[in-house]
């Protein structure tokens, strides 16, 4: 039965990914300011159709952690859910991404018409000015930057190592960073066909000071970051 609903979510996730392209492609030329507006279309149908197909709910704790306005948000990334579960979470929000997503033919040109930061992370130095340039222009636009230090998906309980955008994001912009842990690998995993029914978590915890030193923000984010997972697995544990 999971074999089935998975195969049935994914026709679902191109049908619905390829919809929303093509509505956001005439949005996008007549009505450019309501690009990102399809992007939370998108990613809601996508966390309903996971919802009513997979039977994959959410449960989200800490969201007061986050205040109104632009915030700077460093999650956990264990999932393709965790790539558009945001959207559903956060009035203005703007994930730094892979630029090689701007690859993909018209869904690329679409993620930077709905004012995402995309990143090229073989650009070096070059790369880090780009990413503070956009993060400008998110925080004038008000936006939710949701960035994920890892740089990469990694597996439930195997987190890798943090990069230092993130403090830099927080230096530039004075925003506190809101650290997150989630246990979306468990039901979702990395390149997995299968989609598990359950719970996911996401927790969401107390904002680190922007005007921390980066070498004391960077540790505080791995330990904040690993209470969060911690807490995750109690919850877990106390369910079972």
């Amino acid at each position: 039965m999971i074999v089935l609903r998975s195969a049935v979510f994914n026709v679902a996730f191109f049908a619905i990914s390829f919809a929303m392209t093509v509505a956001a492609t005439v949005t996008r030329i007549l009505k450019p300011a309501k690009v990102l507006g399809m992007a939370v279309l998108w990613g809601r149908a996508l966390a309903a159709a996971a919802r009513i197909i997979c039977g994959i709910h959410v449960r989200v704790t800490g969201l007061e952690n986050i205040p109104p306005g632009p915030a700077l948000i460093a999650s956990r990334h264990q999932s393709a859910f965790d790539t558009f579960v945001w959207l559903t979470l956060l009035p203005r929000c703007c994930y730094v991404f892979k630029d090689d997503l701007l690859r993909i033919p018209l869904f690329g040109p679409l993620i930077a018409a709905s004012g995402m930061i995309a990143v090229n992370r073989d650009a070096g130095g070059g790369a880090v000015r780009i990413l503070l340039r956009e993060a400008d222009r998110a925080l004038r636009e008000q936006r939710q930057i949701v960035i994920f230090p890892e740089g990469t998906r990694s597996e439930p309980g195997r987190p890798g190592p943090l990069h230092a955008g993130v403090a830099a994001l927080a230096s530039r912009t004075g925003l506190p960073v809101i650290p997150v842990s989630t246990d979306s690998g468990r039901f979702w995993a990395r390149r997995a066909f299968r989609k598990k029914p359950g719970t996911i978590r996401i927790v969401i915890g107390t904002p680190i000071p922007a005007d921390t030193s980066r070498l004391v923000l960077m540790r505080t984010l791995e330990e904040a970051l690993a209470a969060l997972d911690a807490q995750i697995r109690r919850e877990t544990l106390g369910d079972g």
